[in-house]
């Protein structure tokens, strides 16, 4: 096979270095956001209106039990992981506030101490699955899924090189503990979609 060529002081760009630049150029329609998910592009719909209340209800619950110097945030960011050809904009994001001093819009993963994601029938799959394995196999201390059909919360902990070691489930409504470095409980109350509300009412 042969190589590609190399031109005199640079080096050669990897396919998933290649990945990102085009996702940069991609023109995503309105609605809709793109990650990379094991080396191909995935275009999904933007959150119901209904998830921003969700995202700010766990941030408001963990702030006060952050690490030293980290920020969350439920604004969208793309955080890199080349380990496994994947670039996720996690619904909400907590990292070191390191990672936020760079001109890049790829942030570095290894800063991050906690993501979230809320599912939607189009992305439910990949959050359950590839990212579970992604985010555990690459050291993020804690991922919480937020399983928007099933009604329920799932927080993974214990990262290791072979993924999460540690899962824990609660239907929507009940307290969930968050395991460390925030060593917190979150209460789920306020998680049900809003027509769910109304028919319980």
């Amino acid at each position: 096979m042969a190589e590609r060529p190399v031109m005199s002081g640079t080096r050669p760009r990897s396919d998933f270095e290649e990945l990102l630049d085009l996702l940069d150029e991609l023109n995503v329609p309105d609605g809709y956001k793109a990650e990379i998910v094991r080396g191909s592009i995935v275009v999904s719909p933007w959150s119901k209106g209904y998830y921003l209340d969700v995202m700010e209800l766990v941030c408001d619950q963990l702030r006060p039990h952050l690490p030293e110097g980290h920020r969350i945030s439920c604004a969208p960011f793309l955080y890199a992981f080349p380990g496994s050809e994947s670039a996720y904009g996690p619904d909400i994001h907590a990292a070191h506030r390191r990672a936020y001093r760079t001109t890049s819009n790829r942030l570095d993963h290894e800063a991050l101490s906690f993501v979230a994601e809320l599912t939607s029938p189009s992305t439910r799959t990949d959050d359950l699955t590839d990212k579970a394995d992604v985010y555990g196999k690459a050291g993020v201390p804690v991922y919480l899924i937020l399983d928007m059909q099933e009604q329920q919360a799932v927080v993974h902990g214990s990262p290791s090189a072979k993924g999460y070691q540690l899962r824990l489930t609660k239907p929507f409504g009940e307290k969930l503990a968050i395991p460390d470095p925030f060593g917190c409980t979150l209460d789920t109350a306020g998680f049900t979609a809003p027509e769910q509300e109304e028919a319980e009412g």
